[in-house]
């Protein structure tokens, strides 16, 4: 039999304020610490909310008070007691100007020593934490981010059910098909030799969807890909998927559009300038060197190419007659930044992404200094100053190379770079806009044929589609990504119904009509049935959230997530499987075991 009361919760530890001094309060959570001065013992407990000062003193029974003697970090309480103003305030927490006066304390659990204290910018390193996630995520700031995911989710349903949508849930083992990364396979007991695959997208079932006519459908989509990992990708992710029927492009990005402002006023505050800026591909590739930019600064690309295809500099005028060109970028009033030191690291972080290096000047007060500027005219020098924008203050830094996509991507890292030098990337401003007018395919420079850039289901405009089959390079798709501050957040595009044209697709990819009946005959299927037009996208949540609250990474955002090998430190998954169960499966493992 239960030999003490129960102590039932009434409030958060996070929620007591100055109003409520006087009243009964019964409170439950983690010890952050505590302090005991003899005579008077203070505990700071906590929970999900925050924290509140447990206060004993003369006052408070004599056994309770022994009793909170024995607590130590992390052990869980509950404890009652009237609420009182604080003697010694701490305005830096909201429950500073109270405290609880116990009068009944229990231990409901004791705890361990934890590896690593629980408090906000722990010092423990990312593989101790991750190991011990439950007690990771016990901090404030995890804690905060993870509830902030929550407020999210909740944004967005409310939104997009205002908005006519359905919410559907698609299979999660579905048929494996070509989708660009790798599928993530299920072997199937019940027909053995056959496999399922976890959805990369759920993109045709949601195109089915329409052609059910449900006109609108979104889903907190649960999506796997089997790739490397990287500070904004993990092998398990989520979407927020959508799809519309009878749209057009304006319709998506309008109602996304809408989306994002919702999102932003009610989880930050802050209102979003609407219509998003938009850019087409070719000029951000031009002006930024890569598809999915940060605007929070400048250092637009300038082509300096006719500027000094005349002049005496070999690394010059070799790039431009194998092909090439000359462009750099602009690093407004860095000299001071920018010394000679931390150009030589940029040029080592250059070499270090393929490139050969980095011709610079910098315009200081006291003259124009260079690694080239010996070879060229002081004419020259003038003109490349004036055609890059260049004044007193800046520093000019140039990429020559016989491949343009060479000279274009290698300035758009070196952008991304010198803006985290000189904290141009801290800027709390958020930039999002919208890449339109992608090509339909990209050309490999090593065989010069032209590869498809989107999934199979993308449809190409409707002036261009002309162009499949014998001009490649003119066809542009209706597809279009959302970009903020430097990382893709959404992507998505108008959707083909005709069945005779996502042949001609199928055709392009090398795919036969035999081939593509076996992997896709139930979508050319549905086709036959009256498809409505249609489109959509899919945001990336965790992307989403990792903005929100300014996190490097996505590990910040996500609850348990997996390291750069795509394992679990807490779990040590994945792992080995007993014989039995791969012979139930018709499976044998071939891998040798690891000879450490």
């Amino acid at each position: 039999m239960q030999t003490k009361t129960t102590l039932k919760r009434t409030h958060y530890c996070g929620t007591p304020r100055p109003t409520q001094i006087g009243e009964t309060l019964t409170v439950c959570g983690w010890a952050q610490r505590q302090r005991d001065l003899g005579g008077l013992i203070f505990i700071d407990l906590r929970d999900r909310s925050g924290i509140l000062q447990l206060a004993f003193d003369d006052e408070t029974d004599r056994a309770i008070f022994e009793q909170a003697a024995t607590v130590r970090s992390e052990f869980v309480l509950a404890a009652k007691g009237i609420l009182r103003e604080r003697s010694s305030k701490n305005m830096d927490i909201p429950t500073g100007e109270v405290e609880l006066a116990v009068a009944q304390l229990r231990i409901l659990a004791q705890s361990e020593t934890p590896p690593f204290e629980i408090i906000e910018d722990v010092k423990a390193g990312e593989a101790l934490r991750l190991k011990h996630r439950y007690l990771d995520l016990r901090r404030p700031d995890l804690q905060r981010n993870i509830l902030l995911r929550h407020r999210v989710t909740k944004v967005t349903r409310d939104y997009f059910h205002e908005q006519g949508f359905i919410e559907i849930e698609t299979p999660m083992l579905i048929r494996s098909t070509p989708e660009g990364a790798r599928d993530f396979l299920v072997p199937s007991r019940i027909t053995p030799g056959s496999f399922y695959a976890l959805p990369q997208s759920p993109q045709l079932y949601k195109q089915l969807s329409m052609v059910a006519g449900f006109d609108r459908y979104f889903q907190l989509a649960r999506c796997f890909r089997d790739e490397d990992l990287r500070a904004d990708r993990q092998p398990e992710f989520t979407q927020i998927d959508l799809e519309m029927s009878f749209v057009d492009v304006e319709d998506v990005l309008g109602c996304v559009e809408g989306y994002m402002a919702r999102v932003f006023r009610e989880i930050l505050g802050r209102e979003l300038t609407l219509p998003f800026r938009r850019l087409t591909y070719a000029d951000s590739i031009a002006k930024y060197g890569t598809d999915k930019p940060d605007l929070r600064y400048g250092m637009e690309i300038c082509d300096l190419t006719d500027t000094v295809k005349g002049s005496e500099f070999g690394v010059f005028t070799g790039a431009i007659g194998a092909g090439g060109s000359v462009r750099g970028i602009v690093a407004k009033n860095a000299v001071d930044t920018l010394s000679r030191k931390e150009i030589d690291k940029l040029i080592e972080f250059i070499r270090g992404i393929g490139g050969k290096g980095i011709a610079w000047a910098r315009l200081t007060a006291d003259g124009l200094t260079s690694s080239f500027a010996k070879f060229m005219t002081e004419e020259e020098m003038t003109n490349i100053c004036k055609v890059s924008g260049a004044e007193t203050g800046d520093v000019i830094l140039l990429i020559a190379d016989g491949s343009n996509n060479a000279v274009l991507s290698q300035l758009g890292l070196l952008r991304v770079e010198v803006a985290k030098r000189l904290g141009l990337s801290e800027d709390s401003r958020m930039e999002p806009f919208w890449v339109v007018d992608f090509p339909y395919f990209t050309q490999n420079e090593e065989t010069g044929e032209y590869e498809p850039m989107h999934h199979a289901f993308t449809a190409p405009t409707e002036e261009s589609a002309g162009h499949l089959e014998t001009n490649q390079g003119q066809v542009l798709a209706q597809a279009y990504d959302l970009v903020l501050n430097g990382i893709e957040l959404a992507s998505g595009s108008i959707r083909i119904t005709d069945p005779a044209l996502q042949q001609r697709i199928f055709d392009i990819l090398g795919l036969t009509p035999e081939e593509s009946r076996q992997k896709f005959g139930f979508l050319l299927d549905a086709f036959q049935y009256g498809p409505p037009p249609h489109g959509g996208m899919a945001l990336g949540l965790d992307r989403l959230v990792m903005l929100l609250v300014g996190a490097e990474s996505l590990r910040d955002v996500i609850a348990f997530p997996k390291l750069k090998d795509a394992s679990e430190a807490m779990t040590a998954c994945p792992d080995r499987v007993e014989a039995a169960h791969l012979d139930e499966l018709g499976l044998a493992v071939t891998v040798e075991d690891d000879p450490k």
